[in-house]
C-alpha cells in the first residue's frame, strides 16, 4: 500500500497524514492519563491538613528522688537525674514538680541566665533574694525571676504542718545577661476553671513588644496557660502566633503538664489519656491549630499548658 501513496491526490495524502496524527495522540492522551500528576497529587498533599504528633511522658518515668525534705520529680534531665532524650523542648529546659515538708526548704543558692518562675498548687512557700525582695507565695501565685547576670535566692515552706506542692519552671531567654527582676502575679482558680488562663506571654529583649498587662514577660517565645477543667468538660486551646517571626506558617511545639493530684485526667484530642503526674510533648503543630482537652477523671484536673516556637 505504501508504495501507492505517490499515486494518490496530494488533499488525500495530508488527511492520512493528519489522521495517523490525531490517532496517536489520542493513544499518547490515554498514556499520560494513566500516569498520576505530581501537581494533581500535591494539591491532594496541600488539602490534607498536617495531624499533630503527640508523645506522653509518664510520670513514673520522670526522673525522682525523694530526699525526705523534699519529694521531687524531673520532667527533664536535672540534679542527679539525666537522660539525653530528655534535655530540654525549645526554650524550656527544667519542670520539676515539688513537694516540700513543713519548715524545710532550698537554702540560698544562685542562678544566672534562666528564667525562673514557681507555680503554687498548695500549701506556702517564702521567696527571699538578693534583690532585697521577701514575699510568701500561696495557691495561685506564679513568681517569676528573671536571673540574668546572676541573683541568689531561698524558697522555705515556713508553714508548721502543711506540704508546699509547686512546679519550678525554667526556660532559656533569646539574649543572655539581661538585667535581673522580679515579679509576682496571683491567678485565681474562679479564673481557671474551665478556661485556659493565661500566665505568661512573651517579650523581646528591649521591651519594645510588651506583652498584655494581665500576664507575666518572659524573653523568649513562649507562652504558659493554667486550667482547671471539670469532670466532663472541654476546652479548646488554639496554637499561638509566632511572637516575632513572619512566618505564620512555621511550626510550633505544645508541652502540657498534668499536676500529680489523685484522680485527675484529661484525654487530648479525643484519644491520648493523661494521669497525674503525666506530661505530653506535642509537635507538628501550627499557628491557629487547635488542640482539644477534656477532662476524664472523678475531680478537677489541673494542668500547665507551653506553647513554645
Amino acid at each position: 500500500m505504501r508504495h501507492l501513496l505517490h499515486l494518490l491526490p496530494k488533499s488525500i495524502k495530508r488527511l492520512n497524514v493528519f489522521d495517523n496524527y490525531f490517532s496517536q495522540k489520542k493513544n499518547l492522551q490515554r498514556f499520560i492519563t494513566t500516569i498520576p500528576s505530581p501537581l494533581r497529587e500535591f494539591k491532594k498533599l496541600k488539602i490534607e491538613k498536617m495531624q499533630p504528633t503527640i508523645v506522653i511522658r509518664p510520670s513514673e518515668e520522670r526522673g525522682h528522688n525523694d530526699h525526705g525534705w523534699l519529694n521531687t520529680y524531673h520532667t527533664f534531665s536535672f540534679s542527679d537525674y539525666f537522660d539525653s532524650e530528655y534535655m530540654g523542648f525549645g526554650s524550656l529546659r527544667v519542670i520539676n514538680e515539688d513537694i516540700v515538708k513543713p519548715t524545710k526548704g532550698f537554702g540560698k543558692h544562685s542562678h544566672r541566665e534562666y528564667e525562673i518562675f514557681s507555680y503554687i498548687i498548695s500549701g506556702e512557700l517564702q521567696h527571699k533574694d538578693s534583690m532585697g525582695n521577701v514575699e510568701i507565695l500561696k495557691r495561685g501565685d506564679v513568681q517569676f525571676t528573671t536571673a540574668g547576670t546572676g541573683i541568689s535566692h531561698s524558697e522555705y515552706n515556713i508553714h508548721k504542718t502543711l506540704p508546699a506542692h509547686f512546679l519550678q519552671i525554667w526556660a532559656l531567654p533569646d539574649n543572655s545577661k539581661l538585667e535581673p527582676s522580679y515579679q509576682t502575679k496571683t491567678f485565681p482558680d474562679s479564673q481557671k476553671i474551665n478556661n485556659l488562663m493565661h500566665i505568661i506571654s512573651p517579650t523581646n529583649a528591649n521591651n519594645t513588644k510588651p506583652n498584655s498587662n494581665s500576664t507575666i514577660v518572659i524573653h523568649t517565645d513562649l507562652n504558659m496557660f493554667a486550667s482547671i477543667l471539670e469532670p466532663g468538660h472541654k476546652i479548646v486551646h488554639k496554637v499561638q502566633d509566632n511572637f516575632e517571626n513572619e512566618q505564620t506558617n512555621a511550626e510550633r511545639r505544645v508541652y502540657v503538664h498534668l499536676t500529680n493530684l489523685v484522680g485527675s485526667q484529661i484525654k487530648i484530642n479525643e484519644k491520648n489519656i493523661l494521669k497525674k503526674g503525666d506530661g505530653a510533648f506535642i509537635t507538628k503543630v501550627k499557628s491557629g491549630d487547635e488542640i482539644i482537652f477534656e477532662s476524664v477523671g472523678n475531680v478537677n484536673a489541673e494542668f500547665v499548658l507551653f506553647d513554645i516556637a
